[in-house]
Parts: structure tokens; sequence; C-alpha cells
């Protein structure tokens, strides 16, 4: 009997059917590692996009706080200050929104902890006088540069402090000048320069070092100044440079 089963032939149809039947579960087999198994592109996107959203969340508050101020008092007209004051109560509302996210995310929580509401209107109100009141000697060229410091108008100010968190080795190069600083730089005087004081009591124009910066630091700075909403140009008159200035708005 088992003589008889060793010498049993298969028809070629019945080879044929389980040929079919062995590559059709190889397939699913396959199918299934494909399935559980994402390739890696995938994780490297998935990777990317996630480091994408960080970054956004970590910068939106930041550039909502000049932004907002610069449209506020470009657009409508504000003082300088009351735009500011503005943008800083938007940014805190941000904050909140970030704290209220992360408590419906743990805590299943339609709530923000008291501490954690007075920490944040703590930080923002902090980093806009931190902001206003002072700049590194690291990031001015002169000491007349950071003496001048505090006639730059106060939604500059918070810009300039905004980039040289961002970018420690910028250099404010130039703030405040008279007529007769173009003469002695060898150029023509300027009546509408708004490196002057301007009817608002503020210098509206700062000039930002571009020589011994790679380009690409250059580059990324006028891309986040524009972000910001403020004018850049460069200039090259006595030396090559950014100048950042927030239009009149009257």
């Amino acid at each position: 009997m088992c003589a008889d089963n060793a010498n049993t032939d298969f028809d070629p149809q019945t080879l044929k059917e389980l040929d079919n039947k062995f590559d059709h579960q190889l397939n699913a087999i396959k199918g299934q590692k494909d399935v559980s198994a994402p390739s890696f592109f995938r994780w490297v996107q998935n990777v990317l996009l996630y480091l994408l959203g960080i970054l956004a969340i970590v910068v939106a508050p930041f550039l909502l706080l000049v932004r907002t101020s610069v449209y506020g008092y470009s657009q409508f007209h504000l003082n300088g200050w009351l735009a500011l004051v503005m943008s800083v109560l938007l940014t805190v509302l941000l904050l909140f929104g970030y704290a209220l996210g992360v408590s419906l995310w743990y805590r299943q929580k339609f709530k923000i902890h008291r501490k954690i509401r007075y920490g944040i209107l703590v930080l923002v109100t902090a980093y806009a006088l931190y902001g206003l009141i002072y700049v590194s000697a690291e990031n001015t060229k002169t000491k007349e540069a950071q003496r001048y410091y505090r006639q730059l108008h106060p939604i500059l100010r918070i810009s300039v402090a905004t980039v040289t968190l961002a970018d420690s080795d910028v250099v404010i190069t130039d703030i405040q000048r008279r007529p007769e600083d173009y003469e002695q730089m060898g150029m023509d005087k300027n009546p509408e320069s708004l490196h002057y004081p301007q009817s608002s009591g503020y210098v509206h124009a700062i000039d930002l070092r571009t020589k011994g910066r790679p380009e690409w630091k250059n580059w990324m700075l006028v891309i986040s100044l524009r972000a910001m909403a403020l004018q850049v140009s460069r200039h090259v008159g006595t030396a090559d440079h950014l100048h950042v200035y927030l239009p009149l708005n009257y």
C-alpha cells in the first residue's frame, strides 16, 4: 500500500493547479509583508513631517508676535505701542491654545491650570520687555549702536530680539544717523532717511552686517525678516549690509 502511494504520479493538470495555489499563497504572504512593513522612504517622510510640525509650532508664536504688530501698525495705522500690545495678547492666546491642546490630549479636560495661564502671561510679557530694553554688546558693532537701541521703533526692537534669538551672529552696524554722518561716509545727504528720528519719535531703520557671514545665513535672515512683514533691501554703500526698515504709516 505504501509502495503504491509512493509511486503514484500526478497528472499535468493536478500539478498545474498545485503550482497556481502555491503562487497565490506566496503572493499573499508578500502582500502582508508589504503592508506591515512600511518602506524606508515613507518612514523618512513621516519623520520629516513630524519635525516640520514641531518647528512650525515653535516658530509660530514669535512670528505672530512680530507680524501682527507690523500688520496692525501698517494696515490699521495703530500707534506702534498699541499694535505691539495687541500682538502680545494674540500670542498669549495662541500659547493658551497650545496648553489647552496638551491638556485635552493627556487629561481629556477642557481646562488650563491657573499657574500655567499665569506662566504664559509672564513669559510673553518678559520676552517683550527684554526685546524692548536690552540688546547684547555681541549683537552691536559699536557702543554707539548699542546706546541708540532704545531710539529704535519698538516693533523693530522686538524683531531684532527675535532674529538674534535664532541667529546669535546677527550684528547691528547702524541705527540712528545725522545728516553730517552721510558726509563723513562720502555719501549724499538723504533727507528722507528712516535712520533719522521720525515724527513718531523713533528711528524706523536698522542696518545688519552681511560681511563675513555665510551667504546662506544672510539668505535665511532676509527670509525671516520678510516673514515678519518687514521691508528688507541689500545695500552696498560704504559696506555690504541689510537695510531693514518699518515704513511710516501715515
